[in-house]
């Protein structure tokens, strides 16, 4: 009886002994809080390194202050960049990688990153409810979910009023029939429009140029960052210039704001 009570002892006190060690062990890093697939704690501001400025738009507008984009704002065409060494160093240091699965050099992205940073595929379309619903992923991985809803009921707000100025320049007060580029479908919707073609992301083929310019579209809204010159020639169509990453201040409400601009001028309002 007395050697069991001694082993239970022993054990009672190896017990305390290892919940005192976890206790007062190194405390973990913001990196080690984190699970690998849960959301970051509120309050930590966390380390974003992005491929280009549209995901660095997404990632601003979820609440990343501390935001690095990797592509220059000069490269026009995002995924025929090469990352620098001092790139994929930086990657390394990220608390979040984000970057889109289309981008040819993800690859290279995500070996950087190792087992540290957390790699984040984005959505990358201005889709307004597709924005939302990345925003809102992004917000509840940074722990900044409070900024994000914030930046949402601005969003909504500028987005109604320019959707309510492009319709207020509707040739003769009605919708205008529009061909877009497959990554331009959403300045359509800002237009209030719905397309009656698409194309690319490849040149248009002459079966295609015959398909879509038997619908008779008074635009086609063209993919600046894609752009293969005139789509539709002999059509009738103007064509409007549609630029989908948003400037170095990672500002996505200008995105909108200039496609509004073009749209308006297009339809002459």
């Amino acid at each position: 009886m007395a050697r069991t009570r001694v082993r239970i002892s022993s054990l009672v006190a190896l017990s305390a002994a290892l919940l005192l060690t976890a206790a007062c062990g190194n405390d973990p890093s913001p990196q080690d809080a984190k699970s690998e697939n849960g959301p970051r704690p509120q309050g930590k501001k966390p380390v974003v390194v992005v491929t280009t400025t549209w995901e660095g738009a997404f990632a601003k507008a979820a609440g990343a202050e501390d935001v690095k984009v990797i592509v220059p704002q000069s490269v026009h065409h995002a995924p025929d960049y090469d990352p620098k060494p001092s790139d994929l160093a930086a990657v390394a240091k990220a608390d979040f990688v984000l970057y889109a699965p289309f981008e040819p050099y993800a690859a290279k992205i995500k070996e950087a990153a190792g087992s540290k940073a957390k790699l984040v595929e984005v959505d990358l379309d201005n889709d307004p409810d597709k924005v939302k619903a990345e925003v809102d992923k992004l917000g509840a991985l940074f722990g900044t979910a409070d900024a994000a809803a914030q930046w949402k009921t601005g969003f909504d707000t500028e987005y109604t009023k320019l959707n309510k100025e492009v319709q207020a320049g509707w040739p003769g007060g009605r919708s205008p029939s529009v061909v877009t580029q497959v990554f331009t479908a959403w300045s359509a919707k800002l237009a209030g429009a719905t397309p009656v073609g698409t194309y690319g992301p490849e040149a248009v083929t002459p079966a295609q140029l015959a398909e879509l310019s038997a619908k008779k579209p008074e635009l086609v809204l063209d993919n600046a960052h894609m752009s293969t010159g005139t789509v539709l020639p002999d059509s009738g169509a103007k064509q409007v210039k549609i630029v989908n990453y948003p400037g170095e201040d990672l500002d996505l409400l200008t995105v909108y704001r200039n496609a509004a601009a073009e749209l308006k001028k297009a339809m002459g309002a």
